[in-house]
């Protein structure tokens, strides 16, 4: 299986006792599950039916959802409103008497909002309007199952994204621990060099020496980051193999992940193991960039 991205676009179209119809659906990045829709005036029956049919099949992801309406010729049911042209037509008379200028066609009347308006009986009843929301709302069902697609398409590519950058966690995981492993013996040798500086010729007893660096080695001691890094690499593996909606969970591992680091670069005493930290929280903050596309 594979994550799914929150990125996505998609349509359908679909047609009804003379009404045709296009849905257009497209979805990015987002906390929760945001749902926008448009539609045309006398549609707005649509939303609940599709907001339900959006939270079956998203978890997260902003969306945008637009419906275009057109309507054949023979059932638009247009008819002219006589009280709002009358309105119109004096109007223009009276501008016409003030002004001198010539009096307005009628295709301009006709063109004023309100002059032309939907005939009822143009208009469905009850039960027609239940037959047209259901066509609707299956061709949008259809919509929202390429978008699932289209966004698991580009998850695909994600996952892959995720996995290498994971891989390289893992890679600068294992340099980091081989660095660590030698930094005893280089503190010891750092510390003879300090202490025969100050002391000139003076002997520095061994056991007064190995106290030194034992309790230097102790405060560097990275070992249980290292331990951590490694279950969080595990777990980061098996959210992406899950196929599962994991992009809050890799966001918070994220986090996790770049705590450690930011531990290990504190307590390194090597500027080797400090460059390969560094190096590490690069990584880790490019793999939380990618995550916050994770559905």
């Amino acid at each position: 299986m594979t994550i799914g991205s929150m990125t996505g676009f998609a349509e359908s179209t679909g047609s009804h006792d003379g009404l045709r119809w296009r849905w257009e659906a497209k979805s990015v990045n987002g906390r929760s599950l945001e749902l926008r829709l448009r539609t045309p005036p006398g549609f707005d029956s649509l939303e609940q039916p599709a907001r339900m049919l959006a939270s079956e099949r998203f978890r997260r992801g902003s969306f945008q959802i637009s419906l275009t309406v057109e309507a054949d010729a023979a059932t638009r049911g247009l008819r002219v409103d006589p009280v709002a042209l009358a309105s119109a037509v004096k109007l223009a008379r009276e501008v016409a008497a003030e002004t001198g200028l010539a009096p307005a066609r009628i295709d301009g009347l006709l063109a004023l909002k309100g002059v032309i308006v939907q005939d009822e009986a143009g208009i469905p009843d009850p039960v027609a309007r239940g037959h047209r929301d259901a066509a609707i709302l299956k061709s949008l069902a259809l919509a929202f199952d390429a978008l699932v697609k289209a966004r698991l398409n580009e998850g695909a590519k994600l996952g892959q994204l995720l996995s290498g950058q994971v891989d390289e966690v893992a890679r600068l995981v294992n340099e980091a621990e081989a660095l660590a492993a030698a930094q005893p013996e280089a503190l010891r040798q750092k510390l003879t060099a300090q202490l025969q500086e100050l002391a000139g010729n003076a002997q520095v007893a061994p056991e007064r020496l190995a106290q030194e660096v034992a309790l230097l080695a102790t405060r560097a001691d990275v070992r249980e980051e290292l331990d951590r890094l490694k279950a969080h690499i595990q777990d980061a593996r098996a959210l992406i193999r899950s196929g599962e909606a994991v992009g809050r969970k890799l966001d918070f591992l994220a986090q996790e992940f770049n705590r450690e680091a930011n531990t290990l670069c504190s307590k390194s005493a090597d500027i080797a193991l400090t460059r390969v930290g560094l190096a590490l929280k690069a990584m880790i903050d490019q793999f939380r960039e990618q995550a916050q596309n994770v559905e």
